[in-house]
């Protein structure tokens, strides 16, 4: 891989520029008001698959946002590596605490990067690591140096739930057809300590409604006399969790497995700075389900979080009202063996029970997905640990990942592929908040590393 590594590092700042100008187009799938951007995004992700030499490239209509489909065969008798990624972004709301234009991309130094680090809504989520696997695959094409074969598969949707993409995996399993996945949309331990995540959380989404009178009241002559919505949903929301931070919906634990007491020791092991961590974040301490530790916590349990919630006035001065309606959005992160359709009825059956009988519960399922494990045996989790090891000098440990990335079962079960969850975030990228940001060490250590993976996969 020595061509490739020169063209890298000769082509540093080009690849730099380009990831900024995919950054500056507002992808946001969940407002339709982004479409044509979402769109847009779609188009130059085939455009730069294009210039990087890839074949058959085809941006793909679906139901929803279109996949962005690209393909290098070089010999059918070796192994093809399927990268997936998604060019679509979270919202970048509450826009008033970005400390730069979320659509205008500044590279600015911090603490954890003294070299540098972009910051703009899709940094690290996931146009900065997608873009990763297009400059490594252009590195190794113009260099000769590709050792295997390598398809795209970029969609639009993964922040909304992947909706479409399944219909898609369904209706073109020969022209996906691979040997493993490859995907950047994780993080490693720290920029000193590579790792790999060999496991994500399911999800279940829903939104919940709360409705008392048919209008808005006012609170001098009606209050105290009728149910107040936001006040009664509150104290349903509080009911969700006992005292030890277990979630309250009964039959939710009964597929959790717990882990052994040898696995999580080895889990123990993983470097974790409590303080840091706190610091990184700007919070004074932890909480969370009694008996497990932060890291435990937060990538084998399961969870439960309000990630909204709303009614009545909230415009400025005052109004004294009691709202006719309160609304929240509640997500669950599930563990492998959880079913989200299964914990979505869970919740919906018990969660009126907590409301009482003078207002109306309505629950509104949303989208969800299964976790995922990935053996450590598995030849595509040993190709990328000798990877991420021969780039960073250091021995890359295996790791259990908080959130969920839906499609990783749906590509097992439609594909029969597994997937290796090669990232190169950090917690501190602080992805779906403001401020996202994404260093230029993880950027190019990305590009780096990636032709390597293929390298050492194509080797056996």
């Amino acid at each position: 891989m020595d061509e490739t590594q020169r063209f890298i590092t000769d082509n540093k700042q080009r690849f730099l520029d380009e990831l900024l100008e995919l950054l500056r187009i507002p992808s946001v799938s969940a407002d339709p008001a982004y479409n044509q951007d979402v769109l847009n995004t779609a188009e130059k992700v085939a455009e730069f698959l294009n210039a990087a030499g890839a074949d058959n490239v085809e941006v793909c209509e679906t139901s929803g946002y279109p996949v962005v489909y690209g393909e290098k065969i070089i010999d059918p008798s070796l192994p093809t590596v399927l990268v997936y990624g998604h060019y679509d972004v979270q919202p970048a709301d509450p826009m008033e605490l970005w400390e730069s234009g979320p659509f205008d991309p500044v590279i600015k130094k911090t603490e954890i990067h003294p070299e540098g680090a972009i910051f703009a809504r899709g940094a690290a989520d996931d146009k900065g690591q997608f873009f990763m696997h297009v400059k490594a695959f252009e590195a190794m094409n113009k260099s000769g140096e590709l050792p295997c074969n390598i398809k795209f598969m970029i969609e639009g949707e993964e922040e909304v739930g992947s909706s479409s993409l399944g219909e898609f995996v369904r209706n073109n399993k020969e022209k996906l057809k691979n040997d493993i996945i490859l995907i950047s949309d994780t993080e490693i331990i720290s920029n000193d300590q590579p790792s790999i995540s060999v496991g994500l959380r399911g999800l279940s989404y829903v939104e919940v409604e709360v409705k008392g009178a048919d209008l808005d009241m006012h609170s001098g002559v009606y209050g105290g006399a009728v149910p107040n919505p936001i006040n009664v949903l509150s104290r349903m929301i509080a009911k969700l969790h006992d005292d030890d931070g277990r979630i309250t919906i009964p039959g939710f634990y009964d597929e959790v497995e717990d882990l052994s007491a040898e696995d999580r020791a080895e889990m123990a092991k993983i470097p974790f700075d409590l303080e840091g961590y706190k610091k990184s974040i700007g919070i004074a301490d932890i909480q969370g389900e009694k008996g497990y530790s932060t890291i435990e916590r937060a990538s084998i349990r399961p969870t439960l979080d309000v990630n909204g919630i709303w009614g009545g006035y909230t415009g400025k001065g005052a109004k004294t009202v009691i709202a006719s309606h309160a609304y929240a959005k509640i997500s669950m992160r599930l563990v492998p063996n959880q079913d989200p359709e299964k914990i979505t009825q869970l919740f919906a059956d018990y969660f009126p029970t907590l409301a009482p009988s003078s207002v109306e519960v309505i629950v509104k399922p949303h989208h969800g997905g299964h976790g995922y494990v990935l053996p450590t045996s598995d030849q595509g989790f040993q190709a990328a640990k000798k990877a991420m090891t021969h780039t960073f000098g250091k021995e890359a440990l295996a790791t259990r990942g908080g959130g969920s990335i839906p499609i990783v079962a749906l590509f097992e079960k439609e594909l029969g592929s597994k997937s290796v969850l090669m990232g190169f975030g950090l917690n501190s990228d602080v992805i779906h908040s403001p401020n996202e940001n994404f260093g230029l060490f993880n950027f190019y250590k990305g590009i780096e590393t990636i032709p390597y993976f293929f390298q050492y996969y194509t080797e056996g």
